[in-house]
């Protein structure tokens, strides 16, 4: 018997609001405001985003400031994503150390990929 129904990953950022706006255009998922938090839901997963005083981004592929967590996101042709997510506001990291995924840096500095289906 399952406990809860929908894990939700939480993102620490410094602005909640753009940071899920960032991720919902990415997802295609709608952005669901609430008081200090945000959530977005679609495909039955849940991503959250909450306000950090004083946020210290990821400093990948150095581990100074972990990256705790990333998101590899399935897309058919690495080629054709990435000016789309660069266009979202991401940045292409500097290290790349694979070939059939791509390493970007979200709007707060949080490591994520872009990865061959």
């Amino acid at each position: 018997m399952a406990i809860a129904r929908t894990p939700s990953i939480v993102f620490d950022c410094p602005d909640p609001l753009a940071l899920a706006t960032f991720y919902g255009a990415l997802l295609d998922w709608p952005v669901e405001p609430a008081d200090g938090w945000i959530d977005l839901r679609g495909e039955g997963q849940c991503l959250s985003f909450q306000q950090v005083d004083d946020y210290r981004p990821p400093t990948w592929p150095s581990q100074d400031v972990p990256q705790q967590l990333h998101l590899d996101v399935v897309v058919d042709d690495l080629d054709a994503a990435e000016p789309q997510v660069l266009a979202l506001g991401a940045t292409l990291a500097e290290h790349q150390p694979g070939t059939t995924f791509r390493v970007f840096l979200d709007p707060a500095g949080h490591p994520f990929c872009l990865c061959l289906s």
